[in-house]
Order: C-alpha cells, then sequence, then structure tokens
C-alpha cells in the first residue's frame, strides 16, 4: 500500500486558518469530528495544527461541534 503524503506539506502551508471552514471541513466526517492522521496521511505536525485550528473554529461556530 502507497503510503499518502501529507495535503499541508505537499501545498507548503505553515500555518492552518481556522477561518477556512471549506478546509476544514475536509477533515472532519458527517457528524462533525475529527478524522485521524491515517485517514488523509497528515503529519503529526500538521494534525496538531489543524486540531487546534478546528477547535477554534468551533468556538468562533464557523463548524458545528455536533452534526444531528
Amino acid at each position: 500500500m502507497e503510503k499518502k503524503i501529507c495535503y499541508f506539506c505537499e501545498q507548503k502551508m505553515d500555518k492552518i486558518d481556522y477561518k477556512d471552514a471549506y478546509l476544514l471541513r475536509r477533515f472532519m466526517n458527517s457528524q462533525g469530528k475529527m478524522y485521524p492522521p491515517k485517514r488523509h496521511g497528515t503529519c503529526a505536525k500538521h494534525q496538531r495544527l489543524l486540531s487546534q485550528a478546528i477547535k477554534r473554529a468551533r468556538v468562533m461556530a464557523l463548524v458545528p461541534f455536533v452534526i444531528k
């Protein structure tokens, strides 16, 4: 099986903007939960930044905490 390449490393992104809701939604499932790093192949550094950005976006009501 081929190893997945981190999307953020590929795009040479240093920071993940919490205001970019469309980008964050790519890394969340239909219930609003974050996908594990293995799903999209994100590296540890970017997974930490991604989770921080998603949490900030939830507090700012840009993405939902839970979808029922």
